[in-house]
């Protein structure tokens, strides 16, 4: 099972579900807990191959790293809390396993906050995917991790996401991060079905406008879909919730707090 923290409300029966990015842990989370769980109770996973979700001799997982079977990893998590309904926040490919769960387990999803969602890949990030392909194997992982983020993130005021992400990465191992990696020709398939699809499931996407590579094709499903609402924070890169938590924290919870009534 992966490695998991709550926090527990005295008072309140509403869950919100932390799922971090690729490459990050639940530690990147640490601008919101205080906050969240004042009004909520909190669930914080590390996915499968990061943070203290380390594969063991008893547990190790196996080599089909695809998004239903991580789906699944998280949904074994809510059912050992016998936790029936969540809200769950996600950022960067933390977004993808949330639409994901929520394709397959609708009713267990109350709704969707998508921090740096990933809707579409465009041209250079697909560019980027197929040269880290070709070197993901022959050079120490990290150096390609760095290039990505570099890519994602490439201004000044994005250098504290940048080291946070690069810092939780070096915990990974080489075959880990590999075996991500591979994930990647799964996800445009993925995604476009996720873009077809209106699920009718309250979903606030808060993005930076400084997110080049995906900011531009969540304002476009946001005008298709009828429960999507957009929140675009100026200054602010891919990686909303550390650059701009105050903002990301006051938002999030007025949003969940009024879907819960």
């Amino acid at each position: 099972m992966l490695h998991y923290d709550t926090y527990l409300h005295e008072n309140s029966t509403i869950w919100v579900t932390f799922v971090h990015g690729a490459g990050g842990s639940s530690s990147i989370w640490y601008k919101q807990v205080r906050e969240f769980k004042n009004h909520f109770n909190v669930l914080l996973l590390d996915l499968r191959g990061h943070g203290d979700s380390k594969p063991g001799l008893k547990d190790a997982f196996n080599d089909k790293y695809t998004f239903d079977y991580i789906t699944e990893d998280i949904v074994e998590v809510i059912d050992h809390l016998q936790i029936q309904k969540s809200h769950y926040v996600g950022i960067s490919l933390g977004t993808v396993l949330i639409r994901n769960l929520a394709e397959k387990y609708p009713s267990r999803v109350q709704s969707m906050v998508m921090g740096g969602a990933i809707i579409r890949l465009d041209l250079r990030f697909r560019m980027l995917l197929g040269f880290g392909s070709l070197f993901k194997s022959l050079v120490p992982y990290i150096w390609l991790y760095r290039l990505f983020t570099f890519a994602i993130m490439p201004d000044n005021n994005h250098k504290e996401s940048r080291s946070l992400f690069v810092r939780e990465a070096k915990r990974m191992y080489q075959k880990e991060f590999v075996r991500w990696y591979k994930m990647g020709s799964q996800i445009s398939p993925l995604l476009r079905i996720f873009n077809a699809v209106d699920i009718k499931i309250p979903t606030l996407y808060v993005m930076g406008g400084e997110d080049y590579l995906f900011l531009s094709s969540v304002k476009k499903m946001v005008n298709k879909h009828t429960t999507a609402n957009l929140l675009t924070i100026e200054n602010c890169g891919h990686v909303v919730n550390v650059e701009q938590p105050k903002l990301f924290n006051t938002f999030v919870i007025g949003f969940i707090s009024d879907v819960g009534r």
